[in-house]
């Protein structure tokens, strides 16, 4: 990494950015994608509804392994480092598959989703079956994020690219012959969907990601600091908490959301909406690798990062605010997701409210990049855990004591968590880049 860490430009910032922010992208298109086949299948409403709470649930299940493309970025240095992150990630992955494995049994699911969430019995059990296809998800992810850390790592992002590409193409073949060939429930064809190519994907980045570990094998360099399992603990169980409760809210928004004023209306348009701002939230999200590989061991690289931060944060905030507060948002919603004019209508103010979330995206990210850069996991947890806090109060008072429509307490709580975890992380980030 050291021939572009010198001399650190926008332009050479933008070229290894851009691989990485057309595979978030890519991620993030799958949603709508799904979204708009599942509306255009019979019951949308219920199964959209059973859809974003399945997805929701695999989301919980694998938090505590997303972070370990960013561990992997940081701490594979040599193929001690390399064996002992590697040993971890699979540890982790056989942890979140068997609690995966243990939600999926009917009265533990039923009862999360019937007596604690309060869901309808059709979506329920449209979930239930959703969430059994969704079994592989979690460890699929967790293997070949490990390995696409290897690959930012070594300055190769293009073949991260290359492995979403897979993910993509393998995804819309089986929903579209599931489509057109079979009679299944929509639900079943985006989980599906899904489970098949994020498998596919993880088997490609492991492939991509062989030469490099052939080359750390044959390396005959001295380990003057070999890393340790504790080590590794001690770096990655912030980063697993954060995760873990970042993507933990989810299940409370939906509680809350289930118990809300129009709450199957709610809970259908919510992944429509979130999906849809994640295609800008992704291109800030793929900043995250990008300031850990380039900053640079004494921080060189800090101010250049910050202006292609800002100019990032600035764009892709313009471009959402331009479909949010014009007719493109009707266009978007109508016409690529499928809704129904009503549906259509009920998600623009939400998305209104959004607008501002991809700025707050890129801001965070460069955040906790310099705080992972400078191995100091323990705010970014910190400011997680505010987040996770403010969601869930606003959500509480904004439904239960103003009786706001769930989807506009759901949006407003996001927006309000972000921004204060922004504020929280200044002072920390300041420290580390002294």
């Amino acid at each position: 990494m050291t021939d572009i860490q010198n001399n650190l430009t926008l332009k050479k910032i933008f070229l290894f950015w851009i691989p990485l922010a057309a595979t978030w992208l890519m991620m993030s298109l799958e949603g709508p994608y799904i979204a708009a086949l599942i509306a255009r299948m019979p019951e949308p409403k219920f199964n959209l509804a059973a859809y974003g709470v399945a997805f929701s649930f695999a989301l919980i299940i694998e938090a505590p392994i997303i972070m370990i493309m960013s561990a992997s970025t940081a701490l594979v240095k040599n193929l001690q480092s390399f064996n002992k992150l590697r040993n971890f990630t699979y540890a982790a992955n056989f942890l979140i598959t068997f609690l995966m494995l243990v939600l999926i049994i009917p009265d533990v699911f039923y009862f999360i989703t019937e007596m604690l969430i309060g869901l309808p019995s059709e979506v329920s059990t449209l979930t239930h079956l959703a969430t059994i296809i969704l079994l592989p998800w979690p460890g699929a992810i967790g293997y070949r994020r490990f390995y696409q850390g290897i690959l930012i790592r070594n300055n190769l992002t293009r073949r991260v690219a290359y492995g979403t590409i897979i993910r993509l193409v393998s995804m819309s073949l089986t929903a579209i012959l599931l489509f057109l060939f079979t009679e299944v429930e929509g639900v079943v064809v985006g989980a599906a969907a899904l489970s098949v190519a994020v498998t596919l994907e993880a088997v490609a980045s492991r492939l991509m990601a062989n030469e490099i570990i052939l080359r750390l094998k044959k390396s005959n360099t001295k380990i003057y600091n070999p890393i340790t399992y504790k080590k590794v603990y001690k770096f990655y169980y912030p980063l697993a908490l954060t995760s873990l409760i970042g993507l933990g809210v989810q299940p409370f928004v939906t509680f809350f959301v289930g118990q809300s004023r129009m709450a199957i209306e709610s809970l259908a348009v919510l992944p429509v909406i979130s999906s849809f701002v994640f295609i800008f939230r992704g291109m800030g999200l793929s900043f995250q690798e990008v300031v850990i590989a380039l900053i640079g061991d004494n921080k060189e690289g800090y101010v250049p990062l910050k202006k292609f931060g800002v100019l990032l944060g600035a764009i892709l905030t313009l471009i959402l605010v331009l479909f949010a507060f014009t007719p493109l948002s009707g266009f978007w919603f109508k016409t690529v997701s499928g809704l129904s004019n009503i549906l259509a209508e009920f998600a623009s103010v939400p998305l209104m409210i959004m607008a501002i979330f991809p700025a707050l995206t890129v801001l965070i990210s460069t955040q906790r990049a310099l705080l992972v850069s400078s191995q100091n996991t323990r705010p970014v947890t910190i400011a997680t855990s505010i987040e996770f806090s403010i969601i869930v109060i606003v959500l509480m008072f904004a439904i239960h004591l103003f009786d706001f429509i769930g989807v506009m307490a759901a949006t407003l709580a996001f927006v309000a968590g972000r921004i204060i975890a922004n504020i929280y992380l200044i002072s920390p980030v300041k420290e580390s880049v002294k």
